[in-house]
């Protein structure tokens, strides 16, 4: 049954990647990975809101682990860290990678207090 959670929460994580990194390149260009900050940014959030929460397990199979595990994305950072080097914006590369981490931990911490709390 975990499985089939996982498979079903990811399913919907992925098409919500696709669809808000779509908006987000066509909206703000690629000339920074905003795409994918935002994706990580809003599953670090959502998955912090969750864990606050204390929900149960079949919950967080489904929302945590598939949901947030296919919204969110560390190899394409990763990758769009990489091509900022490689075409020679370390500027940026460093921008992506301190406000990625950074803010990241933030919102997962502000989620996880503000749902905690309730």
């Amino acid at each position: 049954m975990t499985f089939l959670l996982v498979l079903i929460g990811g399913a919907f994580g992925a098409m919500l990647r696709y669809v808000v990194d779509a908006k987000v390149k066509k909206r703000f260009g690629k000339a920074f990975p905003w795409g994918t900050l935002t994706v990580n940014l809003m599953g670090a959030g959502f998955l912090g809101a969750l864990h606050g929460a204390g929900t149960g397990t079949a919950v967080e199979a489904l929302l945590g682990t598939g949901f947030c595990g296919a919204l969110t994305t560390f190899s394409t950072f990763e990758l769009d860290t990489v091509h900022l080097i490689q075409n020679g914006e370390h500027d940026k590369a460093a921008v992506n990678i301190f406000v990625s981490l950074l803010l990241g931990v933030i919102v997962f911490a502000i989620l996880y207090a503000l749902f905690r709390s309730f």
